[in-house]
């Protein structure tokens, strides 16, 4: 008795792999191993091109440093400038506790430095004034990759003042059905926090978003306070119209009593 035969997998439209004549089946593994060796070639064309793309923008990050270096000096004559932008932006603020403004309040410069190989990681320098808070006037936080190959994190450790430390505080869990993680309560939280590199979502939110243009979160603000004026000023003449609608009919009443 002979063994059954094996089963011939279908494609999708119902015709059966592997039927048809020699030469069909030859056409198709031919035109498979030339797509595969051409999809090698294309890969190759991607690998060369990271690399040229990897070096135009180590070109422009020189070029660009002597205005980041100006731009700084003006932004030092700007009270509170980098206090007003991070509580302005829409994912930072997220980190903030409403005493870490406190702290903000006494940042003087923020800065980002990517290593001269960009693929190798980038550093975030945050300058303060004398503080009440801790005793450092620089953190820095550091991302790069290890001799292995992974993300690591490193931070500079917080000497906090007595009572002062902005870490000592419960994390505030996420909205019910809400896909975002909990997040610290505190900036100062996620700053001391290395534990998983790769997936730091404010590293990166700082260095591609925040540090490129930081003016447009500042003045973020001021249209927003401008905003919220117009709208109390719309409010203030709708009331007022309100007002003169309820006192026209008593006024008419008055002039038939007369």
């Amino acid at each position: 008795m002979s063994a059954p035969s094996a089963k011939i997998p279908k494609l999708n439209n119902g015709t059966e792999v592997g039927k048809g004549d020699a030469k069909d089946n030859f056409d198709q593994g031919e035109a498979v191993e030339q797509i595969d060796e051409l999809q090698t070639k294309i890969d190759e064309v991607n690998e060369r091109a990271s690399e040229e793309m990897l070096a135009v923008e180590q070109k422009y990050n020189k070029q660009r440093r002597p205005y980041f270096e100006k731009r700084a000096e003006y932004i030092a004559k700007v009270p509170n400038f980098w206090m007003t932008t991070l509580v302005n932006h829409p994912v930072f603020s997220d980190f903030l506790h409403e005493g870490d403004t406190d702290v903000f309040m006494y940042l003087t410069k923020l800065e980002v430095a990517e290593f001269d190989d960009i693929k190798s990681g980038y550093k975030i320098i945050f300058s303060f004034r004398e503080n009440p808070y801790f005793e450092e006037t620089t953190l820095q936080k550091e991302f790069h990759i290890d001799p292995t190959g992974e993300p690591v994190a490193t931070a500079t450790k917080i000497s906090w003042k007595s009572g002062k430390d902005m870490t000592k505080r419960a994390v505030a869990g996420g909205a019910a059905g809400s896909k975002r993680p909990a997040v610290p309560e505190s900036f100062f939280c996620w700053f001391e926090n290395s534990d998983d590199a790769a997936a730091d979502e404010l590293g990166e939110v700082i260095k591609d978003d925040i540090w490129p243009n930081p003016l447009h979160y500042y003045l973020d603000g001021d249209e927003v306070v401008d905003d919220n004026i117009e709208d109390d000023e719309d409010e203030l003449e709708e009331d007022e119209e309100e007002d003169e609608l309820e006192e026209d009919p008593e006024e008419e009443l008055g002039a038939e009593d007369d």
